[in-house]
């Protein structure tokens, strides 16, 4: 894997692509992982937490996980990357430029992720990146979740 200083704004520059990576690992998403999150959010939406009745009514012939639940997973799919950030003191969470859910994730699936670089920034407080990420379940072409994650790296002190 490539090493890739964080502020070296040329060499993050040559590493923006609009090809995806390889996929990370597979994860189930499982009903009681759905609950427990409809639990901790407070959104018992029935086509979430009811699953006879998404069996009999949901357009997608049982219960799906939520949205931001499949966005809150992204950190623990670990999307493949073909290079690594180094040398900074903290990586921040900066926000999002969007996303878009795009295909349900059912109750039981496994999903996986890839993600690219793409775009680079030199701000005052370090350099910020963002990472495009698209969540698909396994075997699905179309994703079911693009996301555009926004990173600042800050240097060290000193």
């Amino acid at each position: 894997m490539q090493e890739i200083r964080f502020d070296d704004i040329t060499g993050l520059e040559a590493a923006v692509s609009e090809e995806f990576g390889a996929f990370g690992p597979e994860k189930t998403v499982t009903q009681e992982m759905i609950d427990r999150f409809a639990e901790l959010t407070g959104d018992h939406q029935w086509i979430h937490v009811d699953v006879e009745r998404a069996k009999k009514e949901s357009p997608f012939g049982g219960p799906i996980a939520h949205g931001f639940f499949t966005l809150a997973l992204v950190p623990a799919l670990r999307p493949g990357r073909t290079f690594a950030v180094t040398g900074y003191a903290s990586a921040v969470n900066y926000g999002s430029d969007g996303f878009r859910f795009l295909a349900p994730v059912p109750s039981g699936s496994a999903v996986q992720a890839r993600s690219r670089l793409a775009a680079v920034s030199a701000k005052p407080k370090g350099t910020l990146v963002t990472t495009e990420t698209a969540v698909h379940v396994v075997g699905n072409e179309t994703p079911s979740l693009l996301y555009k994650g926004l990173t600042l790296y800050r240097p060290p002190k000193g």
